[in-house]
């Protein structure tokens, strides 16, 4: 009975996702210039405390393949573990955005942004469902823009050995949302959304990689203009346990 629910709270989140992916398409009246991207992402979060986590990251992502610049993305933060299930974050990044494909921005911009999140974890059998709320203050330049992002993500084990022994392949599908908030947003209160299926092969707890398909729409402001980058995703996630 328990594990008949978990399939159809899994069939529903999926069923959620997929509204999502095809909502942009029902839109009217848009401008959407399709391009290839490529994105190569570290993500660590080293262990301090019992329950305090450091959290690092960068970005290097690419425009027309992987020939001109499309963003650089540094993040730092400090988590904070309240049990295995939720855990709270907060901390700073540094954007360069650069003029790219048929869509330039004007200038390249650099942005300083604050950062907090609330990540809830749940586990649905074997599979790992986690929904990520994260709030931005974006310093743009001269400017400031506030936003908001959803994020589901469904980690799915491929291979027993994923469960039992901590190492296998295993399948990451996870959709985002960004909606823009206060002044300053133009005529799009949604800003992007970003769906990732990617690939990927867990050495141990600490270690894992990932290969896949990023689709990340941008919606501009003037509410016509919209990117759809189709993006080869490949990311490395290595923690380290300062604490011993």
């Amino acid at each position: 009975m328990l594990q008949q629910e978990g399939k159809n709270k899994v069939l529903s989140y999926f069923s959620l996702v997929f509204i999502s992916l095809l909502a942009p398409k029902v839109v009217a009246q848009k401008q959407i210039d399709d391009q290839l991207h490529g994105w190569i992402v570290y993500q660590g979060n080293h262990h301090l405390a019992p329950k305090f986590d450091l959290h690092t990251e960068y970005q290097w992502r690419r425009a027309d393949g992987f020939a001109d610049w499309q963003q650089s993305l540094a993040r730092i933060g400090l988590d904070y573990k309240y049990n295995k299930e939720l855990t709270f974050s907060g901390g700073y990044g540094w954007i360069i955005t650069y003029p790219y494909g048929s869509q330039p921005i004007a200038k390249q911009t650099n942005e300083n942004r604050l950062w907090q999140q609330v990540n809830v974890k749940q586990q649905l059998g074997d599979i790992q469902f986690q929904q990520r709320f994260r709030l931005e203050q974006r310093f743009i330049d001269t400017l400031f823009r506030q936003r908001i992002r959803y994020r589901t993500q469904f980690l799915v084990p491929l291979q027993a050995s994923y469960t039992e022994k901590g190492k296998g392949l295993f399948l990451n599908v996870n959709n985002e949302v960004f909606i823009g908030l206060g002044k300053g947003i133009g005529k799009n209160i949604l800003d992007q959304n970003r769906l990732i299926a990617a690939l990927g092969y867990r050495f141990t707890p600490d270690f894992n990689m990932q290969l896949g398909y990023l689709n990340q729409m941008v919606f501009k402001s003037d509410g016509i203009h919209v990117e759809r980058n189709h993006t080869l995703w490949t990311t490395v996630v290595y923690n380290l346990d300062f604490t011993k």
